[in-house]
């Protein structure tokens, strides 16, 4: 028997217990070791019932990621779980801490399940591009039925243990945090009952009453929009379906065949990838692991506006104090409403509780005071891009916050080192660059200075932690990784439109890619004076900044959503993009400005010119050590940007594609167009000379 997995009995009980750190993940050796204690206590004639049970902080966390990509060793899993569904005493699995995909379907093998109160349960392979393998397809449905075992597996999410119980998942829920007494007491019930075995297998009660029902066409239908352009999901409605519609032996065969559709499918690649990668860019290179970290138990922010009050959410959801200063008591007040209604919609929606409103507004002080900053430990600017505004900012923090104090800007594009330049402690200066909605969205590209300390950088991404966000380190150049990369996107998309293309059919193209919306819309969404602040500011340095109709847009007030037009209109209550006629016009009277005669374009064209000079751009990044390694391009742009995650991210993608393809494009409109940005980056023709990919440096 395998070291993992013992076996051993208490009274009448036979206990199976997993032991591996650190989640008791579903190694080989696991597997195996579930076969060989299973067996013993079979044919242990003292124990009545046997007891499925996990050491450490968790049950069985899934699969073992060490192994993925690696050829599958004998047991498999589903053979694993018949086994345990073929035992010919009663099984229980007690769960703590989670019951994940492979760990469910463990548990799902067992006749009686008893959980803690503060354990989770879900199937989230769909997260990988995969359904559940070893019946979970076919088991889950067999005690929720339809409706419930659908909404688990085609999202992934996880279901808390009152909620598994309400479905039917679990038969108990205790509280306290001994899972081996529950665990027990619940085994010795069954015993002293003389409790049967009951196979999920043969439960028919849930199936019979959702046959027939439109349950499933109703879940393709709405996939259509949540699930758009992925794969698996919809094979995960197969899956279930078969449940309902063929005997359980069949069923299995057809979740097999429907897995294996998944395992072959290259977005199953591309989610493998962005999992590995989401974990990989918390190691910064050249910063040790034994960097110190400082405290940050406090936080000062300046700026009550969108992206203020939404960073200062990001702390008090977590319980971090925020003192938000603003100028006018005015705007103060507006922020912090905006944020109390943010909460209240939570509320509403039953994502919190209106005592968790409280207590998180609890944690937020509104100020016209920077004196209130002298004990913070973080404090991050978030006001609009002018650097003269933002270096006097800096400058009155430096005379005002204690030693040792992080001081951030939220800077979208501007230079972190003149911004430190107004500070006599440039090595306490980092960008903490968040994404609108700053309380939704996950990504945090945090921006190392010249002259940034490693124990700063160490806390800004301690920091990303511990606010539940997806830290990226990155270099300082205009627009760090994400943005420089969308301007150019963004410069190409305004091209395309000048020759001849609509702003519809530019962001058409990038949706059906699988962004959540196109170039256009995303600039409606951010509001069209944001990129026209930075033209301006990119004008008054002396840059040549081309003439835009965008200009023209925002010199009338047409904002985007938040004025209800911009490049496209909007109706009142809806974010749904509408085409309008006088932004037509507007292209149309700027194009005879400017002496140019529209053509037609076609969608491969959209699709080379906006994507392949991100990708090139990409390279160039990479040369210059903007950003370490592709992966951490990829992140910024999975979680920023909205890059479909199950394409990879663009440098991912663009290995699949393939380089060659790629440089060919890159230098035709390099002769073609002409701008710059075209210029091919040494590394990406380097990488083609070579045979390599983004994913080998």
């Amino acid at each position: 028997m395998s070291d993992v997995v013992t076996y051993s009995r208490e009274g009448n009980v036979g206990l199976i217990t997993v032991n591996y750190p650190p989640v008791n993940a579903l190694s080989h050796a696991v597997r195996s070791g579930l076969v060989a204690a299973l067996e013993q206590g079979q044919k242990d004639s003292e124990a009545k019932v046997l007891l499925l049970l996990c050491e450490g902080r968790t049950f069985i966390a899934g699969a073992d990621i060490r192994e993925f990509g690696k050829p599958m060793q004998e047991p498999g899993l589903p053979a694993v779980v018949e086994q345990f569904e073929n035992s010919d005493k009663p099984l229980v699995a007690a769960i703590h801490g989670t019951a994940l995909g492979g760990g469910l379907e463990v548990a799902l093998g067992c006749d009686y399940r008893v959980a803690l109160s503060s354990a989770r349960v879900g199937l989230p392979e769909v997260k990988l591009g995969l359904l559940p393998g070893a019946g979970g397809t076919q088991r889950l449905p067999r005690l929720t039925g339809a409706q419930k075992a659908l909404e688990m597996i085609t999202t992934g999410n996880f279901v808390s243990a009152k909620d598994a119980l309400a479905a039917g998942i679990v038969d108990s829920v205790e509280d306290g945090g001994d899972v081996k007494a529950a665990g027990l007491a619940y085994a010795q019930k069954v015993a002293d009952e003389d409790k049967p075995v009951r196979r999920v297998r043969d439960l028919t009660d849930k199936v019979d009453a959702d046959k027939g029902s439109d349950v499933f066409e109703q879940f393709r239908t709405a996939l259509q929009k949540k699930a758009r352009g992925q794969f698996a999901p919809f094979k995960c409605v197969d899956a279930v379906e078969a449940a309902f519609t063929l005997p359980f032996a069949d069923g299995m065969k057809r979740e097999r065949e429907l897995f294996m559709e998944c395992m072959d499918s290259p977005q199953r690649a591309g989610l493998i990838h962005s999992f590995f990668a989401e974990r990989e860019v918390s190691k910064v290179k050249g910063l040790p692991k034994d960097t110190p970290v400082r405290d940050v138990n406090s936080v000062g922010i300046i700026g009550a506006g969108t992206m203020g009050g939404g960073i200062a959410m990001n702390f008090a959801n977590v319980g971090i104090p925020v003192t938000i200063v603003e100028m006018k008591q005015e705007a103060l007040d507006k922020g912090l409403g905006i944020i109390r209604k943010n909460y209240e919609n939570s509320a509403k929606k039953g994502r919190i509780t209106q005592q968790q409103v409280e207590d998180r507004m609890a944690l937020i002080t509104g100020s016209l005071d920077y004196d209130d900053f002298k004990d913070k430990d973080l404090i991050i600017e978030a006001v609009f891009e002018n650097m003269a505004v933002k270096k006097e900012i800096f400058t009155r923090l430096d005379s005002v916050c204690k030693p040792g104090a992080i001081l951030a800007s939220n800077t979208s594009t501007l230079d972190i080192d003149e911004i430190a330049s107004a500070t006599k402690r440039p090595e306490d200066v980092v960008g903490m660059h968040f994404f609108s909605p700053a309380n939704v969205m996950k990504l945090l590209e945090n921006v190392r200075g010249s002259k940034t300390s490693d124990e700063v950088k160490a806390t800004v991404m301690a920091v990303a932690r511990k606010i539940k966000k997806v830290g990226v380190m990155v270099g300082n150049c205009h627009g760090f990784v994400g943005n420089r990369m969308l301007h150019k996107r963004g410069a190409e998309a305004m091209a395309l439109v000048n020759e001849g293309a609509t702003p519809q059919q530019v962001d058409k193209v990038l949706t059906d890619l699988g962004y959540p919306m196109g170039q256009f819309a995303m600039s409606d969404l951010a509001g069209i004076d944001v990129g026209y602040r930075i033209r301006e500011e990119l004008r008054n340095a002396g840059e040549n900044v081309a003439p835009s109709w965008m200009d023209k847009l925002a010199e009338q007030n047409r904002l985007g959503q938040k004025t209800m037009a911009g490049v496209y209109k909007y109706e009142e209550g809806s974010r749904k993009p509408i085409p309008d006629p006088e932004v037509e016009k507007i292209i149309g009277e700027f194009r005879k400005e400017q002496g140019i005669t529209p053509r037609d374009i076609t969608d491969q064209e959209i699709l080379e010119r906006c994507m392949y000079v991100m990708v090139n751009e990409a390279a160039k990044i990479l040369e210059e050590g903007i950003a370490d390694r592709a992966l951490d391009i990829d992140v910024v742009w999975i979680y920023g940007y909205g890059f479909p995650a199950y394409r990879g991210g663009p440098m991912f993608w663009a290995d699949q594609i393939g380089l060659d393809v790629i440089l060919a494009a890159v230098e035709k409109y390099h002769r073609e167009v002409g701008a710059d940005h075209w210029e091919p980056a040494a590394l990406l023709k380097q990488l083609v000379a070579d045979g390599k990919k983004f994913g080998d440096l």
